[in-house]
């Protein structure tokens, strides 16, 4: 069997999409020929491998709306439908500009489509009217259509009227991204007597605005001197996110963590805040990465998002009003005061992650949509 992945872009480049792209790849890796085809990142184009699978990468020009342009994309991938001949196109959404060449390429193809449905196009309201009816006969010509999410399935504007189409594939939390090394272990411990005495917050992620950091850090000038707020991650906001937090010394700011050292902040924090605020955030790994080491989250209502499925309020943290800064730093304030609530709220966690949110249940979901069976089954 072929399969052709088509992602926006493609790991050494990471993001949400590119990590479950890669995590998709590698669950059939040992029984299916794959080729990946994306974007890159700089012009010219290229091919390269990546775990021993070939990556196309057509250049980019531009970027328009947070859309990437490129000159020699159509071409591209007409050649590499033809060429390789994929029984199986996996399309990772959003893309409207892949979107329109693989509609052109599928017209004279057999493969099965599957479109794995990350989000709406929701911040670009111009962009999603423009696209509209490209995006609903993508959804039409999909065999299947993967949603990270139940709620997003309902709370999307295009796939209720595709609902039968539609099957529910979680992210997941790698393992390799927690599970700890010996030296990790260390730093862990190095971190929690840095900051004994104090009740440590933990949150990670891209500072852009739907991240809602920006809402940690006016919540941080509401709490006392009793808690540390570690931030990791960069992006446009940073500038101002930290002039924002001036005069707050409860804040500090990590910069672009290391896995290693991500994972040692997973471990060491009490409590790990989860601000995001938009459908934007379609589910959150980091989320389900720090359940899985047992740590409670604080979190907004998202209507229509994933984010409030992968953590449930009153199970595995609290989840409060959007946008409502004084009722995120009481909930931050209630999980500190009450040590049983959040090893309780820990705990429910890390057997929510186990259960839906690891990587053998990513792979094997993966696996049966794609025809594989599991080994020794």
């Amino acid at each position: 069997m072929k399969i052709l992945h088509i992602s926006n872009y493609y790991p050494p480049h990471i993001g949400g999409i590119e990590q479950v792209a890669y995590d998709c790849v590698s669950a059939v890796r040992e029984d299916a020929e794959q080729r990946v085809f994306c974007f890159h990142s700089q012009k010219g184009d290229r091919r390269d491998m990546v775990d021993g699978v070939e990556v196309v990468r057509a250049g980019t020009f531009l970027k328009v709306a947070s859309q990437s342009l490129s000159f020699s994309y159509g071409k591209l991938l007409r050649r590499e439908m033809k060429a390789f001949a994929p029984d199986i196109v996996v399309f990772h959404f959003p893309n409207p500009f892949g979107a329109h060449y693989l509609l052109k390429c599928l017209k004279k193809s057999r493969a099965k489509l599957i479109v794995w449905w990350h989000l709406d196009i929701t911040k670009q309201k111009l962009l999603k009217k423009l696209f509209r009816g490209q995006t609903l006969r993508l959804l039409k010509r999909a065999d299947k259509i993967v949603a990270t999410s139940p709620n997003y399935i309902e709370g999307s504007e295009f796939l209720p009227v595709f609902r039968e189409k539609c099957v529910v594939i979680s992210n997941c939390a790698a393992d390799s991204r927690v599970s700890l090394s010996d030296e990790e272990k260390q730093r862990a411990e190095e971190l929690k007597c840095r900051y004994a005495g104090k009740c440590l917050l933990f949150a990670v992620g891209r500072h852009v605005p739907y991240k809602g950091m920006e809402y940690l850090v006016r919540a941080s000038k509401l709490l006392s001197d009793e808690y540390a707020v570690c931030i990791g991650g960069e992006g446009e906001l940073t500038p101002s996110l930290k002039q924002l937090a001036a005069g707050d010394e409860k804040v500090q700011f990590l910069g672009r963590l290391p896995d290693g050292e991500l994972k040692a902040y997973l471990a060491a924090c009490d409590i790990f805040c989860f601000p995001s605020i938009t459908k934007n955030e379609a589910f959150g790994i980091a989320l389900a990465e720090a359940m899985s080491f047992a740590k409670p989250s604080v979190t907004f209502t998202i209507e229509g998002s994933g984010v409030n499925y992968v953590s449930l309020n009153g199970v595995t943290g609290i989840e409060v009003k959007n946008g409502d800064i004084e009722a995120y730093a009481a909930a931050i304030r209630k999980l500190k005061e009450d040590e049983a609530l959040r090893e309780a709220y820990g705990k429910a966690a890390r057997e929510r992650e186990q259960e839906l949110f690891t990587e053998a249940a990513f792979r094997r979901n993966v696996r049966a949509l794609l025809g594989f069976k599991e080994a020794g089954v």
